[in-house]
């Protein structure tokens, strides 16, 4: 029956070889850089990118208005089959709708999925006039952030596990030297009364 003795890396014995010890340092190192370094690492890609994220959606609810229109073009019978049917999917209708001081205008707008002629919708423009998609909401910005947290803790993460693995075989490879060396030395003591 084996046994298993925990810890027989940081005890001093005579089997212990120098290897041993860098490879019990090593499995610590790994051990606090996936449990700290990895997710520090996710929050600060993820506050990082939160930043970014709500600075772009601010910018984009300055240059872009919302109008709300009256569909007049003709929609689609049936949506694409890239977006398969989905209601959340907007397409290309021409909408109408008046402003103030400048009268009735017409243009082409995205517009939600299951929209027919003569629905009001809430459509998108940007400076220029064009339809655009609305600026991101505060879910889609979190969204975001959680994205980006969960991928920066998860390259650290592999990384880190990478790097242990090329280590270890680094030190398999130095340990297995060391033993031909010290075969090496008593080999030739086991081997001299059977030659």
């Amino acid at each position: 029956m084996r046994t298993r003795v925990h810890g027989w890396r940081w005890r001093q014995n005579p089997l212990r070889r120098r290897s041993d010890m860098v490879e019990a340092w090593i499995a610590l190192a790994v051990a606090v850089l996936l449990g700290l370094g990895a997710p520090l690492v996710g929050s600060v890609a993820g506050l990082w990118a939160h930043g970014q994220a709500r600075a772009v959606a601010t910018a984009e609810r300055a240059e872009r208005h919302r109008v709300r229109a009256v569909v007049v073009g003709n929609t689609p019978e049936q949506l694409p089959s890239v977006q398969g049917g989905d209601p959340e999917h907007a397409y290309q209708a021409d909408v109408r709708w008046t402003e103030p001081g400048k009268g009735t205008r017409t243009a082409l707008a995205r517009v939600p999925a299951g929209t027919r002629g003569g629905d009001t919708v809430d459509v998108w423009f940007d400076r220029q006039g064009h339809g655009v998609a609305p600026p991101p909401d505060e879910i889609a910005v979190w969204q975001h952030t959680v994205t980006v947290g969960l991928c920066g803790a998860g390259g650290a993460a592999a990384v880190v596990l990478v790097g242990h693995g090329l280590v270890r075989r680094v030190a398999l490879r130095h340990r297995l030297a060391e033993w031909e060396q010290e075969w090496a030395r008593t080999g030739p003591d086991w081997t001299r009364g059977r030659a």
